[in-house]
């Protein structure tokens, strides 16, 4: 596999994220040029449903792009959905787009959440500061995150967003599927 990007931006600064896409991107290109750099995801500081999650993903990743001028960029941003009965789950996308406009998104870490926090964020919380109060620890969000302390360590935030920066990757990891379609290829 050819993966062409050397120059990769990542629209945060936050070390889990930039631990995430370093950790992928770095096993299709070795040398890898990755930049964080801090931009405006346009959404709320919480994201409330998976429409405005990835809108704040694709914000961040299209506003890496123009500020760094590198081939390719990442924007991560987590969210929480509410659900039909009230109760709440978390949800985190990642955008990634290139200099001609292609854009791939991919999704993970669906999980529910404990009704204490789910009343924090109704509160005004955002979902790493109402996890650091309950877990009485600080910086949820820029280590474990609330996935590591819910899954008592079975998975942390960065293990948690490589899957869907992998996801978000695929039309630059296997470029022949994602090829136009032509009437005469159905």
């Amino acid at each position: 596999m050819s993966f062409p990007f050397v120059r990769v931006a990542v629209g945060s600064r936050n070390p889990v994220k930039l631990a995430a896409v370093r950790a992928v991107l770095e096993r299709v290109q070795p040398s890898l040029h990755l930049e964080g750099v801090e931009v405006e995801s346009g959404v709320p500081d919480q994201p409330v449903g998976d429409e405005q999650t990835q809108r704040g993903a694709r914000n961040r990743a299209i506003a890496a792009l123009r500020v760094t001028g590198a081939e390719l960029a990442v924007g991560l941003e987590g969210g929480v959905v509410v659900l039909d009965d009230g109760r709440m789950r978390s949800c985190a996308w990642a955008v990634v787009v290139d200099r001609d406009g292609r854009e791939g998104m991919g999704g993970s870490l669906s999980m529910p959440l404990p009704d204490l926090v789910a009343a924090r964020i109704r509160a005004g919380d955002e979902l790493g500061h109402a996890m650091d109060a309950i877990a009485n620890v600080v910086g949820t969000k820029h280590g474990r995150g609330a996935v590591g302390i819910l899954t008592a360590g079975l998975i942390d935030r960065q293990g948690a967003y490589e899957p869907m920066v992998a996801y978000a990757l695929a039309p630059w990891l296997a470029p022949a599927f994602f090829a136009p379609v032509e009437a005469d290829d159905v």
